[in-house]
This record gives C-alpha cells, structure tokens and sequence, in this order.
C-alpha cells in the first residue's frame, strides 16, 4: 500500500438520524447525519406515516382560516388531508413521488377555492 492516499478510518464514528436514533460505527467520517434509519422507517416499523416536508396542507389551511368558517374550514381539511394522504399512498404504490401526488391535490383544492 502507498503511504499518505488513504483517509483517516474513525472506528468509533457517530451514525445521528433525524428521528433521534443514533449508533456507532466504522466510517471515513466522524459524524454522519442521515434522514431515516431502521428505527422510524415505515418497512422496519410497519407503520406508514405522511411526512409532508414541504408543509403544503398547512400551508393551504393557513390561506383557508381566513375565509372560512370554523367548522367548515374543518371539514374542507379533513378532505384534503384525506385526499392528501389517499394520493401519497398511491404513488408510493406506483413508485411516484408522494409530495407530488400530495401538491396534485392541494392545488386541486386551492383552485376549487379560488373560484
């Protein structure tokens, strides 16, 4: 082997997800920040959660709290988070990009909303 071409090889790097999860491990890095681990992915944890890192729908209701009523800026809500979480779904199914599927629906309700 060459002297001096190899990186440093840290033993005890610090693996951080965003969960909060952490581990040690073995890496050229000392400290690695990843958006998903085995603790909180859907395929490990058999739940499936909605992450909406865009924050559309809040986004949408936000614009709607000022022209509706309580109760039916409640009930269009749920629709679109119904909706919202119905079209992620899919996609993730078909191998779409869910926050697609998620902005296809809120525009749908916002141009609905707008007319």
């Amino acid at each position: 082997m060459k002297a001096e071409i190899h990186p440093t090889y840290y033993e005890d790097a610090r693996v951080t997800c965003s969960c909060g999860n952490s581990w040690i491990t073995g890496s050229t890095v000392q400290e690695i920040q990843v958006n998903i681990c085995s603790q909180c992915h859907p395929f490990y944890t058999g739940e499936q959660r909605i992450v909406d890192t865009v924050g559309r729908v809040e986004r949408f209701v936000k614009r709607l709290e000022a022209r509706q009523s309580v109760s039916a800026r409640q009930e269009i809500e749920a629709k679109v988070r119904k909706e919202s979480e119905e079209a992620a779904r899919k996609a993730r199914a078909r191998g779409d990009n869910p926050d697609k599927a998620v902005a296809e629906v809120v525009a749908k309700y916002a141009a609905e909303e707008a007319a």
